[in-house]
């Protein structure tokens, strides 16, 4: 592997949600990545048996409720620069492979942990899911239409947005601190602390009293004609988000619209997004792209995933890839000295036994 971590060693205590993906992004940026899997339970549930997801690893196959498993995964530990592990409260120490030990073997390890709820609290304990943590933080009460059930957004918001970037930036942070102290640490995410922190311009915008929570009454929630998605033709969509003038008097001059009146005079705003609507419709999408190709309007077409894959701009970024014949994101972000390369997709269930992939592996 190549990449800027390359020789740091990791180890996946396998899970769903944000542990496979900060793991993923690890083994994308050139750490060694030894993902330690259930018997039989390699794989997510969801994605078939192509993860990209699980690519770039070493898969084992540990029994945590054999002594003998339990031993060799502290042999592997006691040799990590990084732990990953999404258990609920407590299941990491009732095996005995909790921090207190595990950091006692190994003074250097990063201990990474991530719960939904965080490690304390009244609901430290509950079950939950992506949807779950935006509910208790706000967030998914700001999306969708007034007087409707909120939305249910793709579960990325959580688990990723406020998880696995926040378990990356602990582990890296820590690994920082290392160079300089020589010892790792416990770093414990919660995805209800980092969806709050990635919804942190929200909160600034009420504490500024510019923030209503009543929903698309605001400036990017819809609530602004000029920052909305609008019906072509054709039945596909159009992203609109020309804020600042020069992007709205672009965004009128391409729809054929005179610029009348204050762009942020909100009693103009139900007049304003009618005369949009009713013009986007009369095209199809691409249509639109046409004609508004080279303006700076802010004006994007709503892609499907495939589209997306395919579209000239990724691909003159080679923003995606094809492993196993599965289409998927290439590794981000870029580096000039170091540039992380992929490892190949996961195929089926992890089977070697992690007793038997330590003994046969090169002495480190």
């Amino acid at each position: 592997m190549t990449g800027p971590l390359r020789g740091v060693r990791v180890v996946e205590m396998a899970g769903l949600g944000p542990v496979p993906h900060a793991a993923m992004m690890l083994a994308d940026l050139g750490a060694e990545v030894v993902r330690v899997d259930r018997p039989g339970g390699a794989m997510s549930p969801l994605a078939g048996a192509f993860d990209p997801l699980l690519r770039g690893r070493t898969h084992v196959v540990a029994d945590l409720k054999a002594e003998g498993d339990r031993d060799a995964v502290r042999a592997l530990l006691a040799e990590a620069d990084v732990v990953l592990e999404g258990f609920r409260p407590g299941v990491m120490e009732r095996l005995g492979l909790g921090p207190d030990p595990v950091t006692a073997a190994n003074p250097r390890i990063v201990y990474a942990r991530i719960t939904g709820w965080g490690r304390t609290g009244p609901l430290a304990d509950a079950a939950g899911h992506d949807l779950n943590y935006l509910a208790l933080t706000g967030v998914l009460n700001a999306l969708g239409e007034p007087g409707a059930p909120p939305p249910v957004p793709l579960a990325v918001l959580g688990d990723y947005a406020g998880g696995s970037m926040f378990l990356l930036t602990g582990v890296l942070a820590a690994l920082v601190e290392r160079s300089v102290s020589g010892r790792g640490q416990v770093v414990d995410v919660a995805m209800v602390d980092g969806i709050g922190v990635v919804a942190a311009k929200v909160w600034a915008m009420r504490g500024a009293g510019t923030w209503s929570d009543e929903r698309r009454a605001n400036l990017l929630d819809g609530g602004a004609p000029f920052y909305d998605v609008y019906r072509c033709a054709d039945g596909r969509y159009l992203a609109v988000a020309a804020i600042e003038p020069a992007f709205f008097a672009a965004l009128l001059d391409g729809l054929g619209l005179p610029a009348e009146g204050d762009q942020h005079d909100r009693g103009r705003w139900p007049a304003l997004r009618e005369r949009i609507a009713a013009r986007v419709a009369t095209r199809t999408r691409d249509e639109w792209v046409e004609i508004f190709a080279g303006r700076d309007a802010c004006v994007s077409p709503v892609l499907s995933f495939a589209e997306a894959a395919a579209h000239p701009h990724a691909a003159a970024r080679a923003a995606f890839l094809t492993h196993d014949g599965v289409v998927q994101p290439a590794p981000a972000p870029r580096f000039a000295r170091t540039p992380a390369e992929p490892g190949g997709t996961a195929r089926d269930a992890a089977t070697t036994p992690i007793t038997a992939w330590l003994q046969g592996r090169a002495p480190s």
